[in-house]
């Protein structure tokens, strides 16, 4: 729960591994400083909001930087003439260690070591200095782009008291957070309503009342009817959803052997589609301010009931989690012109060390909505409407974003192996 509701941690110092038990060490520039940039959150304790609008911001500012030395695809916040003459390596670090070091400032001496060993490789001279200039200039270009997006605005929700409305869950009742994530502006969405699902489920309703029923059953903290790999699953997926997605998109990006403009354009597409994707659901989650299953189950009889992992303090409906790995995988799937790409992934914190094996985007994603309703935190019906959220995000921020720039250049399914 401290994983979840840590806003604004004051940072200690901390260091960068570039090297992971979660896979292995990246060659493309790209994904190497992705994985600095997974590895800083998760030590920071970036609560799952503010994390994913900082991973767009950086993903935003190494692609535009890689477009500025050759104009592959579209920019998204910095647009200048092509540099050909510059390092793209160099302008890749730069950008990076910029957002970084702006982002988290505490991580300053290590996003400082991280910059001199990627740039240490590139000869001195004109290329070096100009790529480095870019990715500067992008950097500042994907910042100013956000200072003013309203993320940083207080919102404070109240408590509801009837039916249906959302209040503080139990064990700690902790007061619920980040009401104002709904409006801020988007990456790439027009409006966090865009795509508003319809209302809830009505209480005391067939559905509402199956809804009960089912996390009652599968998702207790002492649940007789869960099996031990439904746990595992619960577990698996309880990590913030921006760090387990980002780690998909590496592997998978690795794996496929991309370059660095395609590694570039994918993780900003898939950066951008979640952080989008937490506007989207969080617009929803004030909107309707439905009660968790925690709460309607003791209001419904079992006054002790407990879910089986930690309540987040927000309203239930739809599944935030869901959303995000829904829009992900979505953007994944068309990347790829496939959804049938295997992977395997490894779990980090809180429940780290856990492996599993998924034959597509999609079914990764299906298994990601399920892990709430096992873990007790979200009702089917949030789950299955935050599916078809998370689709239409990640279908709208593919298919607007990032685009590519003329003919000459292949497309990532053209250019990659054959689907194993």
């Amino acid at each position: 729960m401290k994983l979840l509701l840590a806003t604004s941690l004051l940072l200690s110092p901390f260091a960068l591994r570039t090297e992971t038990t979660h896979d292995a060490p990246a060659v493309n520039p790209v994904l190497r400083w992705n994985r600095v940039a997974t590895d800083a959150f998760a030590a920071a304790g970036t609560d799952p909001l503010t994390e994913s609008r900082s991973f767009a911001i950086v993903q935003v500012a190494v692609h535009d930087a890689l477009n500025g030395v050759e104009g592959r695809y579209a920019a998204f916040a910095a647009s200048a003439p092509a540099a050909t003459a510059a390092s793209p390596e160099a302008a890749i670090a730069a950008a990076a260690h910029a957002t970084l070091t702006a982002l988290l400032p505490a991580g300053k001496a290590a996003f400082d070591e991280e910059l001199a060993r990627s740039t240490q490789p590139i000869a001195s001279g004109d290329a070096k200095s100009l790529g480095l200039e870019i990715g500067r200039r992008s950097a500042a270009a994907a910042l100013a782009a956000r200072s003013r997006d309203g993320a940083d605005r207080k919102v404070e929700p109240k408590p509801g008291t009837q039916p249906g409305e959302y209040r503080p869950t139990p064990p700690d009742f902790t007061p619920a957070f980040m009401a104002q994530w709904g409006g801020i502006t988007p990456f790439s969405l027009r409006a966090g309503d865009q795509f508003r699902p319809g209302p809830p489920p009505e209480v005391g309703g067939a559905l509402a009342r199956r809804d009960i029923a089912t996390v009652k059953l599968m998702g207790g903290l002492d649940s007789a009817a869960r099996t031990e790999e439904q746990s595992q699953i619960a577990r698996f997926w309880y990590e913030n959803s921006t760090q387990g997605w980002n780690r998909i998109a590496r592997n998978v990006a690795e794996s496929r052997k991309l370059d660095a403009w395609e590694s570039a354009r994918l993780l900003a597409l898939v950066n951008v589609a979640m952080a989008d994707g937490y506007i989207a659901v969080f617009d929803a989650k004030y909107h309707y301010g439905y009660w968790r299953p925690a709460t309607a189950i003791r209001a419904d009889g079992a006054s002790e009931w407990q879910s089986f992992l930690g309540t987040p303090p927000l309203p239930d409906y739809p599944s935030g989690h869901t959303v995000v790995g829904a829009a992900a995988a979505t953007v994944l799937a068309r990347f790829f012109e496939n959804d049938y790409v295997g992977f395997s992934m490894t779990s980090g914190a809180p429940y780290p060390d856990l492996t599993r094996t998924f034959w597509s985007f999609s079914e990764a994603a299906r298994e990601n909505g399920d892990s709430r309703v096992l873990a007790g935190l979200h009702f089917p019906t949030a789950v299955r409407v935050g599916h078809e959220l998370g689709e239409n995000v990640g279908t709208w921020v593919f298919e607007h974003a990032f685009q590519p720039r003329g003919a000459g250049f292949k497309t990532a399914a053209a250019s990659s192996p054959a689907p194993r």
